[in-house]
């Protein structure tokens, strides 16, 4: 019976419009909390950091394969790569910048984070113990068809 009653109660309710105000923004405010809380949203000044940081490291990783393909395709090779290996580690990338291994044509500045990108490149790479790797031929190769 008592089950019964709170029904008829909750049928009877009549909501005034200051509740229904309290209640949407309650609704509004705790949404939004939840969005930037849970790293859904953000504002607009994050969103132009992170864009600026994925253009800055989109054009580091360019720069730094340019690098790797300069140097190995320049004429001692082998001979500075194991130069670059004897150097040390905290000094490498100051090596290839102030060779201007990092600086891409056109340019008299640095690209930032090349440096480390292209050491990282170069420490993995293997150069034949001659001279130089020779230049890629500039055909495409031919496939069967």
């Amino acid at each position: 019976m008592a089950s019964n009653r709170s029904w008829e109660r909750w049928r009877e309710f009549r909501p005034s419009k200051a509740l229904y105000f309290w209640s949407c923004l309650t609704c509004a405010a705790g949404t939004a909390a939840l969005g930037f809380a849970s790293g859904a949203w953000v504002t607009t000044g994050a969103a132009w950091r992170m864009t600026d940081e994925a253009a800055q490291a989109a054009r580091a990783e360019l720069a730094a394969n340019y690098c790797v393909a300069r140097f190995e395709s320049s004429a001692g090779a082998a001979k500075d790569l194991a130069a670059l290996k004897e150097t040390e580690s905290w000094r490498r990338d100051d090596l290839l910048t102030k060779e201007g291994w990092v600086t891409p044509p056109g340019s008299k500045i640095p690209v930032i984070g090349a440096a480390d990108l292209c050491v990282q490149q170069l420490m993995l790479a293997k150069l034949p113990s001659g001279e130089a790797t020779s230049t890629p031929n500039p055909e495409p190769a031919k496939t069967g068809g």
